[in-house]
C-alpha cells in the first residue's frame, strides 16, 4: 500500500475532509489530494504532522512505500548539504572579515591591500566551487 492510500485511509477515518487535514498541516487542499493521488510526495515535516493528526505512527505510515523513503533520504541530504555550505560561506565571512579588520591597522603594506582587495572575490570563487563540487558529489551518490 502507498503512502497515498495510507494518507486517504488515515484522514477518513478520523472522519478529517482534505479541507480540514489541509488546514491543520498548513497546506492547500490541492496538496492533500495530489499526496493521496500520489502525484507528489510530501515533506517529513507534514509526515510528522499528518501523524500527529491522524494518530498513526510515523512507521505506519511510512512503512513499505519505498519511494517515499527515498524522497525522504533525499531530502535530508539535500539538507546536510546545504548546512556544509552555509557553514564553508560563514568561514568565508569570517575570513574575509579579518583580513579586512587587518588592512585598516596595516595599511599601506601592499601585501595586506592585495589580500583585502583579492579576499572577497577569491573566497566567492572558492563558494561557489565547493557548491558545484559537493552538489555533484551527491548526484553521484544517488
Amino acid at each position: 500500500m502507498g503512502i497515498g492510500t495510507k494518507i486517504k485511509e488515515a484522514r477518513t477515518n478520523k472522519g478529517l475532509t482534505q479541507e480540514q487535514a489541509a488546514e491543520t498541516l498548513l497546506v492547500s487542499r490541492q496538496t492533500v489530494s495530489n499526496w493521496e493521488n500520489e502525484k507528489s510526495l510530501p515533506d517529513i515535516v507534514s509526515v510528522i504532522k499528518m501523524s500527529e493528526l491522524y494518530e498513526i505512527s510515523l512507521d505506519g505510515l511510512l512503512k513499505g512505500d519505498t519511494t517515499m523513503i527515498k524522497k525522504l533520504e533525499n531530502d535530508v541530504k539535500a539538507m546536510n548539504t546545504e548546512k556544509k555550505i552555509i557553514k564553508f560561506a560563514f568561514i568565508c565571512i569570517a575570513i574575509g572579515a579579518v583580513i579586512l579588520a587587518l588592512s585598516q591597522f596595516f595599511e599601506g603594506n601592499p601585501i595586506i591591500d592585495f589580500l583585502s582587495g583579492a579576499t572577497p572575490w577569491v573566497l566567492l570563487g572558492l563558494s561557489f566551487l565547493f557548491a558545484i563540487l559537493h552538489l555533484d558529489k551527491e548526484e553521484k551518490a544517488e
